[in-house]
């Protein structure tokens, strides 16, 4: 039996008729069918079938399966128990991995029920799931995949618009290049409270765009906010350094020094702005010392990167700096 022909309308009888009646291969069945047609109604309906009859099987089993298919399947499960939270950060795990199949066009997904239940912070821990492996969604392939996202972030950001939570959820079209959501999403924020995250998701979509001018106005305005927060100031300084101010960029590490001076994000950020101001060996090494510290290895190569362009250094202490890398 095909995945298309069960999309098609197949009978909950004939699936189980097909997997020697186990509720456990249905199910595996039936996702098979979202999978290929995510926005056909019927494997849903002998899903929905399924979950009622067979309630206490599937549970057990699937509580013990943690494959994607699995994951699927309890999405639309939860929803049918009207735990919509559950549901939606279900969904969005699944995204994570398969963003691209528009699971999203499931007909639950933009259904008033759950649009109509679903708390914000479920939705935005949703988006930051679909965010977790790192595929490129700027396409437009990906825009259309997530055009449901999109509509399930504008109603329930005007239903529930929780500051933080808007933030977080305007990752998503910023991942996307849906660049004026994103900033929609932060303007409904700001009308109910201004908040350090907001201006943060600001910034961020605004750094996406190339716009570092708008970006560095954007984290001063979350300095303000927040004036305690180191990662704020290594953020701004970070922006300093993409506009080739490197002066400005040493002096605001030294500020969020100041809060976390044990962090190595910054140490290694000031050694590397340092070194590229003033053609210090002694900041070079230093910087040559934490790199293997720093989890994030493409931002400890541009680290590097800045620092061996720095002036009059010694060459083999350069050529040790881009070794490195390999660390």
């Amino acid at each position: 039996m095909s995945n298309q022909s069960v999309a098609a309308g197949v009978s909950l009888a004939g699936v189980m008729a097909h997997c020697g009646g186990s509720p456990v291969g249905a199910v595996k069945l039936l996702v098979g069918a979202i999978a290929s047609a995510p926005a056909a109604p019927q494997p849903y309906t002998a899903l929905a079938e399924l979950w009622r009859d067979r309630r206490s099987e599937l549970k057990d089993s699937l509580e013990e399966d943690g494959s994607l298919g699995a994951v699927l399947a309890q999405a639309y499960f939860l929803f049918l128990d009207g735990d919509m939270d559950d549901a939606v950060m279900a969904l969005g795990s699944v995204t994570g991995v398969r963003p691209d199949v528009a699971w999203g066009a499931a007909p639950w997904f933009g259904d008033a029920r759950f649009l109509g239940a679903v708390g914000a912070g479920a939705l935005a821990e949703a988006c930051l799931r679909t965010l977790d492996y790192g595929h490129d969604l700027d396409t437009d392939e990906m825009r259309e995949r997530f055009a449901p996202w999109f509509h399930a972030l504008d109603v329930v950001s005007e239903r529930n618009p929780v500051p933080e939570s808007l933030a977080a959820m305007a990752r998503l079209p910023r991942a996307c290049g849906r660049y004026e959501l994103s900033f929609a999403l932060c303007d409904r924020a700001d009308a109910v409270n201004r908040v350090m995250w907001t201006a943060v998701a600001r910034a961020a979509t605004w750094r996406a765009m190339g716009d570092l001018d708008q970006a560095a106005a954007a984290f001063e305005g979350a300095l303000l906010l927040d004036p305690a927060n180191w990662s704020l100031y290594l953020d701004l300084a970070d922006v300093r350094a993409e506009q080739g101010d490197f002066a400005a960029a040493a002096s605001l590490v030294e500020q969020g020094l100041e809060y976390e001076p044990h962090e190595v994000s910054l140490r290694a950020a000031g050694a590397a702005y340092r070194t590229r101001v003033y053609g210090s060996s002694d900041d070079l090494m230093a910087l040559i010392a934490l790199a293997p510290e720093l989890a994030n290895t493409t931002y400890r190569d541009l680290l590097i990167d800045y620092a061996c362009a720095g002036p009059q250094l010694p060459r083999r202490l350069v050529a040790k700096a881009h070794r490195s890398r390999k660390s």
